[in-house]
Parts: structure tokens; C-alpha cells; sequence
């Protein structure tokens, strides 16, 4: 038995079995530090993302309702997207709620980050938070995007993720670090 809490294991070699546009699917061999095991590892390896709460001056949360090939239906949530190399978080989540809902203004802060799969993602997915987000200007989405922009109250949004009518797992995850911000 191992006393003193989990080892951590030695990252070894590494070869891409898959690229695509979205990410990488990697093998990756690690090894027990104490008992000597090697195994391989398939590991999804994607660029950091950004997720954005945007709440209006009148208490209102931007959301973006929009078809997921991955689901094959419309999921509600809230903005976000991939980082592009090189950018910080917080510039992504501005840039990221322009371009999809048009809004922009306020205070911005990163409220937190989190791994969207740490199982078998090794990519983090940061939560940034824009306070007095207004409508700024036209919209600039991506080929395949198609967005419906709405608003709704902060309380009905929180309800919302928490009952499971918003099952965008990282939405809800933000909402609820959003949430905690808020003394709730």
C-alpha cells in the first residue's frame, strides 16, 4: 500500500495520433514513479478556452443560444471561445464577446479557471467576467456560427444553471464561480 496520498507519474514519451483543426489527439506513455508501471495514455490536447459572464448595467446576463455539432442541438450559454495563441484570457473573453453578441464595456476580471476534462483534456478553460457589458457593435461570428443573443436576470440565469436548463457544463461552472462572487 502507499501511504502519504497518490504519486504523481513521470510524463515520458508522446506522439500525435490524430490532428484536426479543434485539437490534437495524443499517446502519451507515463510511468510510476514507485511501482515501475508504464502505460499510454490518449490524450486530447486543445487550446486553452475562454467562457464570459457579461452582466448588463440592469442586472441582466448575456447568453448565446446556437446549434453544437457535438450534441446535434441548440444549447443555451453563455459566450466564449478558443484562445488564440498568445492571447491572455481576459483580452480573449472581451474579444471573444464582441465578436459574438456584440456586447462590450464594463469592468473586466478573470474570475477563475477550470479543466474541462483533466481525465483526458489537457487544456484549461478560463471564466472572465465583463460588469457593465453593453451593446458595442456588430457581431463578427465565425463560418460555421449562427447565434441567437438574448439576456435574461441574473437570478433566473443562476436558476436556470443550477435546475439543468443550461447543460453546457463549462457555463455552469462559470455561473456557479460567478455565483460565489456574488455572496449568494
Amino acid at each position: 500500500m502507499i501511504t502519504g496520498g497518490p504519486s504523481r507519474w513521470v510524463r515520458e514519451a508522446e506522439r500525435v495520433l490524430v490532428s484536426t483543426r479543434v485539437f490534437d489527439v495524443r499517446s502519451v506513455r507515463f510511468r510510476h514513479p514507485v511501482r515501475g508501471t508504464e502505460r499510454e495514455f490518449v490524450v486530447a490536447h486543445a487550446p486553452d478556452w475562454v467562457n464570459v459572464v457579461a452582466r448588463t448595467p440592469d442586472d441582466q446576463l448575456v447568453l448565446v443560444r446556437q446549434f453544437r455539432f457535438g450534441s446535434n442541438d441548440f444549447s443555451l450559454e453563455i459566450p466564449g471561445g478558443v484562445i488564440e495563441k498568445g492571447e491572455e484570457p481576459v483580452a480573449a473573453g472581451v474579444r471573444e464577446l464582441l465578436e459574438e453578441t456584440g456586447y462590450g464595456g464594463g469592468r473586466v476580471s478573470l474570475l477563475g479557471s477550470v479543466h474541462p476534462n483533466p481525465a483526458i483534456q489537457d487544456n484549461q478553460c478560463h471564466i472572465v467576467l465583463v460588469d457593465g457589458a453593453v451593446p458595442s457593435g456588430p457581431v463578427n461570428w465565425d463560418p460555421d456560427e449562427e447565434i441567437e443573443v438574448s439576456t435574461a436576470p441574473v437570478a433566473e440565469v443562476l436558476s436556470w444553471a443550477r435546475s439543468g436548463r443550461i447543460t453546457h457544463s463549462l457555463s455552469v461552472a462559470a455561473l456557479m464561480l460567478f455565483e460565489g462572487t456574488r455572496g449568494v
